[in-house]
């Protein structure tokens, strides 16, 4: 055993995921189980959303992941005594045996997203088996971390994507049709959220499926499509405690973008005490700047995709117009981007936005009294119109990229992507104490 407590013996080639007993509400405890959903944890937008989602059901899971107290300790003993008694009262219920659970997402306009849930082996960042594209922030690690050392548990699934159509030389047809033919079946649960998402869930418990899976898995690396902080925090609780525990798993969704493509969208910014016409002023001589008279925020994100294929460009917005930025003079752009980076990093919108606007134009720390992160379009730009700051909107980076950078061990600026749709939060949890060894 090595100086971390982990054995020394020979990693799997790849991923290792294992199956669990699920904790899942009690349909019959609660008002439904659309009402004790909620997005990711970083998807709500406090308070208003939080204090939306608390008021739909009192046993929310909001109140376990975005628990509300006066003090970070008082808040995660908070989170921890909720859980234990909404498993005293036959709130959430374990499965009666370990399984892999079948995903599957699908909105009104047909599209389908199906994916499998698991404990995926936490692995060592030498391993490369699960690549992170964006940085993270230590903070929000630390407050991750602290919440589910008090909770004991993975309270929801991050989501990682693999490509099952040989990007490797390998397949993935025995997990597709399993999917598949699972899919077929009767679901453990069936509930639609306000958002219009449908949502459906199986439990695969034979021995014979859940191994075949888990063969074919251990061929293939995976992406953080959404859940970095998440994953960081695994990997830190993982290093805490001695192996073999529960540790050394995390909760996670893995979706086959290759039948499954995510939807990829961009992050938004939302510039707190900076008016639109100081920001615009400022740009006088860098970017160019259009101000698009006369248009809808339609029209103006259909103005800004051409020029984000063109190069860097963004949409400002806040003053009740918007302003397409874009054409960075390239002497700006050589004296602010840093150089010790590959072409495709230094030429993300992301990048130029950090790196040149907020580090250098606009001199605006990345600090959450100055920015905040927004993944609803058009709620940056309402907020920004409220509180007279400037909305900048992103256009998303295409899935290739984001993969090509990870796999070089490059990661993006935090908040560059949004890939989607996003697992619901609160359909299964992940108890520790479920597990031997804890």
């Amino acid at each position: 055993m090595n100086t971390a407590g982990h054995s020394t013996a020979k990693a799997p080639r790849g991923l290792e995921l294992t199956p669990f007993r699920g904790l899942r509400y009690d349909p019959d405890r609660v008002g439904s189980l659309a009402a004790v959903t909620s997005p990711p944890y970083d998807v709500v937008v406090r308070p208003d959303g939080l204090h939306h989602l608390q008021s739909a059901d009192p046993y929310n899971i909001v109140r376990l992941i975005l628990p509300e107290a006066g003090t970070p300790a008082a808040r995660n003993a908070q989170a921890a005594g909720t859980l234990r008694r909404w498993r005293a009262e036959g709130v959430l219920t374990a499965d009666p045996e370990p399984g892999l659970y079948v995903y599957e997402q699908r909105d009104g306009d047909g599209m389908v997203q199906r994916g499998v849930i698991g404990a995926l082996r936490v692995s060592d960042p030498g391993e490369r088996l699960v690549l992170p594209h964006e940085d993270v922030m230590p903070h929000i690690v630390a407050d991750r971390a602290d919440l589910m050392r008090a909770t004991s548990a993975n309270l929801e699934p991050l989501l990682l994507t693999y490509r099952g159509d040989g990007d490797d030389g390998s397949t993935a047809a025995v997990t597709a049709d399993l999917i598949e033919r699972t899919a077929e079946r009767r679901p453990l649960l069936a509930t639609t959220t306000e958002d219009g998402f449908h949502h459906r869930l199986w439990s695969v418990t034979d021995s014979a499926d859940t191994a075949a899976v888990q063969r074919e898995l251990a061929g293939h690396q995976a992406l953080i499509a959404d859940g970095h902080h998440r994953w960081a925090t695994y990997r830190r609780l993982r290093a805490e405690h001695p192996s073999p525990s529960p540790w050394d798993h995390g909760l996670v969704l893995l979706v086959d973008t290759a039948r499954y493509p995510l939807r990829v969208r961009a992050i938004h910014r939302l510039l707190h005490g900076l008016p639109v016409a100081d920001a615009v002023a400022a740009l006088d001589g860098l970017f160019r700047v259009r101000r698009l008279d006369g248009t809808t925020l339609s029209g103006a994100l259909d103005a800004l995709a051409p020029a984000a294929s063109a190069g860097n460009a963004f949409l400002l917005a806040g003053d009740g117009a918007f302003h397409l930025v874009d054409r960075p003079d390239p002497g700006l752009l050589a004296r602010t981007v840093p150089v010790d980076r590959p072409a495709a990093w230094r030429a993300l919108d992301a990048t130029v936005l950090h790196a040149t606007l907020l580090d250098h134009v606009w001199r605006v720390p990345d600090d959450p009294a100055r920015i905040a992160y927004i993944h609803d379009t058009a709620a940056t730009v309402e907020k920004a119109e409220r509180d007279g700051g400037t909305a900048v909107l992103m256009h998303p980076v295409r899935e290739d990229v984001v993969r090509d950078l990870a796999r070089e061990g490059v990661t993006m600026p935090r908040k560059s992507t949004s890939f989607g749709p996003k697992p619901a939060s609160g359909l299964v949890l992940r108890a520790l104490d479920l597990e031997p060894g804890l």
